[in-house]
């Protein structure tokens, strides 16, 4: 054994109690579910997949598409406003709440990631910040979005940002980490 104390040891690590918001026997059930039903299912059924989606629990507004090849870790504590979409190959990493407003676009390949590890403590304590996109935002192209962060309103996150703080409404942000540039300009 090393004089020192250890970076982690996961031998000590526990899941806090109901961390993921259902029992486990749902859990599987969904992602049979999703691998099976969902993921195959055509193209042009949003409606179907929307179905899926509210059965589990997820708070779906109206006429939001949702791709097949969207993966959703836990339904329940997904909520997405009416008229949005989300792209191919997207990761709702749903592990805390992910919020994603009305009318906004998450486009392929982005990474919304709801849980972390508290990489301070051996026992790498896991832990589910929420994620809140507000309305009218684009998140391009192969985004990630970090847990506990806030987009505001109208947002334009550009394609492969890293977005690791809270952003403002109605400003174009790229980079990584993700910085405002200029304001979104209105229609």
């Amino acid at each position: 054994m090393s004089p020192n104390p250890p970076y982690q040891d996961l031998s000590t690590f526990r899941m806090p109690d109901g961390f993921r918001g259902r029992s486990g026997i749902l859990v599987q059930v969904w992602w049979l579910v999703q691998w099976f039903i969902f993921r195959p299912s055509p193209q042009v059924l949003y409606g179907f997949r929307r179905f899926l989606l509210r059965l589990f629990g997820a708070q779906i507004g109206a006429r939001v598409l949702v791709r097949p090849t969207a993966w959703i870790t836990y339904p329940w504590k997904l909520a997405i406003g009416d008229y949005s979409w989300i792209g191919d190959e997207v990761v709702l990493y749903s592990l805390g709440d992910i919020h994603i407003g009305a009318h906004t676009v998450i486009s392929q390949r982005s990474y919304l990631c709801a849980g972390t590890h508290d990489y301070t403590r051996p026992s790498f304590d896991i832990s589910a910040p929420p994620i809140h996109i507000g309305d009218q935002v684009w998140i391009a192209s192969d985004v990630f979005v970090a847990p506990g962060v806030s987009i505001g309103d109208g947002a334009v996150i550009g394609a492969r940002s890293s977005v690791f703080h809270d952003l403002p409404e109605g400003m174009v942000c790229v980079g990584s980490p993700a910085q405002p540039l200029r304001p979104r300009p209105r229609a």
